[in-house]
Order: C-alpha cells, then structure tokens, then sequence
C-alpha cells in the first residue's frame, strides 16, 4: 500500500504529485493508494485534476483525513467524497465548500449572476461524486450551498465518509476485506492484512517548488 502526504493548499504542484503518486502505485501493482489529507482548500482546477486521476485510478484510492487535527475544507471535500473509500482521524473536521473568488488582493467580488453559476456548478459536480460513491449527496451540496461542515462522527453518522480510524494502522486494518467498485464496475475485495507501507513523500523539486507556490 502506498502513501501519499497531502498538507497544505490544493494547487498544480499538489496535484502533479498525487498524479505521480497514483502513477507509481499502480506501476508497482500496489494494492492501494492512501492520500493523507490536511487542507484548507485551494484551486478549483488543480482540485479537479486530482479528482480525475482519483476516480479514474486502476487501484483503490482511499482519502484519509489525518492527523487529529487535519480538515479537508472546500477543495478537501470534493477531493474526499470523491475517493473509492473516505475516512477521518478522531478530532478532524470535513466542509465549508463554498466557491468563492480569489486574486492578487484576496477575496474578489463576483456578481450575482457569475456567483450562481460557480456555485450550482460546484453543487452539482459534488453531488455527481457523491452519487458515485454512493455517499450523502444532499450533506455534500449544503457544504457547497450553505458552507454547513461536520466533525468526524457526524460525517460517519452523515454517511459523508466510509469510517473513522485513529491512525494509519488502524485504518488499514479496518479496510481489510472491503469490497471497492471501481470505474466500469469492476469490483475489489481489499486484502490489507501484513500489507506492506511505502510512504511516498514530495521528491526534492516538488517540495521545493511547493514551498515558494
């Protein structure tokens, strides 16, 4: 199983490393691919690529909001409702997903009428992914709509998320005989007992150009 440390602001760096990561993953015919998410959000486009390389993965990708303390706001929710299998740590935080507009200043006004076509753009595009993962899709366009979020159990209890683990072990002992239906319906049986873990961190040029991005 490979694993992939997604901290920080979603962007084309980001995203050309989970890309990389779930390239290499299913180059080594790795069982599956764990993206461990703490975000704050970031660009739609960037957001967007990781999704398509998420959903269209030959491997289970799992999401796993971690450490105790991580969230996965705006950008993080659609990256998390999209993953083959979503997961939380104790004491994290998943929505506020709410679009808005960003430039050199900041927060950018929009008019009203480009403001409802971003935002029941990004409705319905997370309703889509979680109508495919068969995850709340009601909960998912309110964190886009009304920027509503949820802890951990409420996400659980929202069926927002698959499970709550407390660390990296704990969830891949509980992914151990779960089933996955992958794009074009082939169904996976997960088989993570004595797995294997390679984590497989930003290279020197990734880091580096994530830092001054």
């Amino acid at each position: 199983i490979d694993v992939l440390h997604a901290e920080g602001v979603v962007n084309p760096v980001l995203a050309d490393y989970i890309k990389r990561g779930i390239e290499e993953a299913e180059d080594s015919n790795a069982h599956a691919l764990i993206i461990q998410l703490d975000t704050p959000g970031g660009l739609d486009t960037s957001m967007r690529d990781i999704i398509k390389n998420i959903v269209s993965a030959r491997i289970p990708v799992v999401v796993y909001v971690s450490p105790s303390g991580a969230r996965a706001a705006s950008a993080g929710v659609f990256i998390t409702v999209s993953a083959h299998v979503a997961a939380m740590a104790p004491n994290t935080a998943i929505g506020a997903a709410s679009p808005v507009s960003i430039g050199a200043e900041g927060e950018q006004q929009m008019s009203e009428t480009m403001k409802d076509k971003v935002v029941n753009d990004a409705a319905a595009y997370i309703r889509s992914l979680a109508e495919a993962q068969g995850r709340n899709m009601e909960w998912s366009e309110k964190a886009v709509r009304e920027a509503v979020s949820a802890t951990e159990q409420e996400a659980l209890e929202l069926n927002v998320i698959n499970m709550v683990a407390a660390d990296l072990d704990a969830l891949i002992s509980r992914l151990d005989g779960r089933e996955v239906t992958m794009l074009g319906g082939a169904v996976v049986t997960l088989d993570t007992q004595n797995a294997t873990i390679n984590h497989n961190r930003m290279n020197g040029v990734e880091d580096f150009l994530y830092a001054i991005s």
